[in-house]
């Protein structure tokens, strides 16, 4: 087979692509893997962007279980994504945007969409090689968008799934046209079973040749495992996996995800890349991450915070995905105080069945409410938000949290027993939370699906308000995810119990934060702030409450 030449670009012109792949369960990490690589790049100075594909046939990730698929992210432009967005924001310090987030749904409603509209010219339209066709085309302009010498690409799920062939057919195919253009990478898991005390290669050996069979020859192998793989398995990968010894990287277990790059550093994984990719070996400035993961690793104190959520059980085992933007976040802040956060699960439904359970709020610093749906754990809730506003104790409500603010306050303050949201009583006489206008519509006409009020918008705080000062500044632009408000005709009755309405959308209808002005901290935001801290900028409520939960301390 005579393979194409390699083609020759301008130097502003060539982009490279390196593809993430996992191999022998779910979970491995190529998310955190795809996000290291990608700031590691960035810190030599190679402009880099990032894409998942999710093999779901949700056209987005709105629809998504939080507990089966984990948190849904949402970039500033209003799309719906998998979590792993958010880690690749965070780690690049860059916002991303719709381009860079594909599922099989929306891969499969173009093509669809396109034939329908003769796109095709009448030709016969099918899976290969039209859908790799349509990777392949949404995966140049990512990289054109962000004007990108690198473009990192992690596919979901695991290599010898049906799911994604369609996507290693689309690496295969974009191989042939960009030699040396494209690498590949695998992520994979080697055991070490406890009744064996020895490390496993044979299953990252079988993920290989799943790889092989569908045409690709994986060219680094980062191993993870809970121990770090010695130089015998490295050269047995090495021999059965046609790789040489020196890109087969260790990727042991670390108590943060933020240590990774610094792994990445001492295994000299982008070394291997550059050379690999003919980069430019260029200086390496990775000063801050050392900085961080420092500050991380030697807290001079201890905050301990309680996040009352609905998305972290599942059968016999607590997850926290549903939450990582809100953990980080929490994480941001604590860190650049020199702080330990101490984060603890909390289920609002044992406060319906046991309300003495209340007590245990008063030995934490902080409590958060993160956002949600639906009914379950909403009393306990509401129980909860009750407890910490009588006994002081610092609050921050993210979306439901702060509708759910906003309910708590009308029932006990101004008085009105049956207030609630309509959300989940649509009869109730007081309706404080009330359906947003431009969603009555979607809702009659069952549009679910990216309809909700999605992206970043303005908002103007009130001058001298705790919000404003924690800010720096009285225009903020935010990203939400909501279909619910604060009714604006209930407004002044809620401000005159107490709880002031001190950010608002440019209009002035939609209420953005409410505070209690004679509380240690009681901030609850409509919009959800955790979406946009950063490692090295956390954000200022978040820090905000912190410091607060330190001062209780």
């Amino acid at each position: 087979m005579n393979m194409p030449k390699k083609r020759v670009y301008p130097a502003a012109k060539r982009r490279c692509y390196i593809f993430i792949t996992g191999g022998v369960m779910s979970g491995v990490g190529k998310g955190i893997a795809t996000a290291s690589i990608g700031a590691l790049l960035k810190a030599r100075g190679i402009k880099v962007t990032a894409v998942k594909i999710d093999p779901y046939l949700n056209v987005d990730s709105g629809t998504l279980n939080p507990i089966e698929h984990g948190e849904v992210f949402v970039t500033k432009d209003g799309i719906e994504t998998d979590q792993d967005i958010g880690n690749y924001e965070r780690f690049l310090d860059e916002n991303l945007t719709r381009a860079n987030y594909m599922t099989s749904g929306s891969v499969f409603l173009t093509v669809i969409n396109r034939e329908r509209a003769l796109g095709y010219g009448g030709k016969t339209v099918e899976a290969v090689p039209h859908i790799p066709q349509e990777v392949i085309a949404r995966l140049r302009f990512a990289a054109e968008e962000a004007n990108a010498d690198v473009t990192l690409v992690e596919i979901g799920g695991t290599v010898g799934e049906y799911q994604n062939v369609l996507y290693l057919e689309a690496v295969r195919m974009l191989k042939l046209q960009q030699p040396g253009d494209v690498l590949t990478i695998l992520v994979s898991y080697l055991p070490v079973p406890g009744s064996i005390g020895e490390m496993k290669t044979k299953p990252t050996q079988f993920a290989v040749r799943s790889l092989n069979s569908v045409g690709i020859q994986p060219d680094i192998l980062i191993c993870r495992s809970t121990h770090i793989i010695d130089d015998i398995r490295k050269e047995k990968l090495g021999m059965h996996c046609n790789v040489a010894g020196s890109d087969v990287i260790a990727a042991p277990d670390v108590k943060s995800i933020y240590e990774v790059p610094l792994n990445f550093i001492t295994e000299k994984v982008i070394e291997r890349i550059s050379e690999k990719l003919s980069l430019p070996q260029k200086k390496s400035h990775t000063a801050a991450w050392v900085s961080f993961v420092k500050r991380m690793k030697h807290p001079v104190e201890k905050v301990r915070i309680g996040i009352i959520g609905k998305y972290f059980s599942t059968g016999d085992f607590t997850l926290t995905d549903s939450y990582v933007s809100v953990i980080e976040a929490l994480k941001h802040a604590a860190w650049s105080l020199r702080v330990e956060p101490e984060l603890v699960w909390l289920n609002s439904e044992e406060y319906e069945k046991n309300p003495a359970k209340l007590k245990e709020l008063r030995k934490l610093d902080g409590v958060l409410i993160p956002g949600g749906f639906g009914t379950r754990g909403v009393p306990g809730k509401l129980a909860a938000i009750k407890y910490v506003r009588e006994n002081k104790i610092p609050y921050f409500g993210l979306c439901y949290g702060m509708q759910l603010a906003v309910v708590e306050v009308a029932r006990d303050i101004v008085g009105w027993k049956d207030a609630h949201t309509t959300e989940i009583d649509k009869k109730t006489l007081h309706p404080v939370i009330d359906i947003m206008r431009d969603q009555k519509k979607k809702i009659a006409d069952a549009d679910y699906g990216g309809s909700m009020r999605l992206g970043e918008y303005p908002c103007v705080l009130l001058k001298g308000s705790r919000s404003a000062g924690l800010y720096g500044s009285s225009k903020i632009v935010e990203r939400h995810r909501h279909r619910f408000e604060m009714n604006p005709l209930y407004r002044q009755d809620v401000e005159k119990a107490g709880l002031r309405v001190t950010g608002m959308s440019p209009d002035g209808r939609l209420a953005e934060i409410v505070e209690f002005v004679e509380h240690p901290f009681f901030i609850a935001t409509q919009f959800h702030p955790e979406l946009v801290s950063r490692p090295f900028k956390p954000h200022p409520l978040f820090v905000g409450f912190i410091r607060a939960g330190l001062k209780k301390k």
